[in-house]
């Protein structure tokens, strides 16, 4: 657990966006882990199944939240973005519209699907190879790849579309 909770957490916060969220499923998936151990195959790297476990956990956190905002019809008001604090250093307006820029980015990375989000994650912010995230997501590095580009592809159509709507709103 030393070895995994940093690199473990910080993957995880990235996944949910919330700090506390995040404490909670890791929390979540050490103990799945600990009831699963006897089904953990030494000779495959502890890292990656633990990974696998925590990828789950984000999952299934992505999915009861998917399901709650259907309820509500709404926002959730106690998001990251809804609740970032502003530190000063910059004009209020640059604060403003990198704040808009990071907002759209991050609703959108929350857009993407579960299949194509897990291996963007892994390989452009964890900095992982795409053979680890394959290993890790159980798929081959062909997938990966194939998926990281339909991530990315997304995202750029996604934040590009953005800007050309609000224009002709205006």
């Amino acid at each position: 657990m030393r070895e995994t909770k940093g690199p473990l957490f910080r993957f995880v916060r990235r996944y949910v966006g919330d700090e506390q969220e995040a404490h909670d499923l890791l929390q979540d998936t050490y103990a799945a882990a600990w009831v699963r151990i006897r089904r953990y195959d030494p000779g495959r790297p502890f890292e990656a199944w633990i990974r696998t476990i925590a990828l789950n956990k984000c999952r299934d956190w992505s999915r009861r939240r998917f399901v709650r905002r259907l309820i509500r019809g709404g926002v959730d008001l106690s998001s990251p973005e809804a609740m970032a604090v502003p530190d000063g250093s910059e004009p209020a307006d640059e604060r403003m519209e990198a704040g808009a820029r990071l907002a759209r980015l991050n609703a959108e990375l929350d857009r993407l699907p579960s299949q194509l989000k897990a291996p963007l994650f892994l390989t452009a912010i964890e900095g992982r190879s795409q053979g680890e995230a394959a290993e890790i997501l159980g798929i081959s590095v062909k997938a990966v790849e194939t998926r990281l580009a339909r991530a990315r592809r997304k995202l750029s159509d996604a934040l590009s579309a953005v800007p050309a709507r609000i224009r002709s709103d205006t």
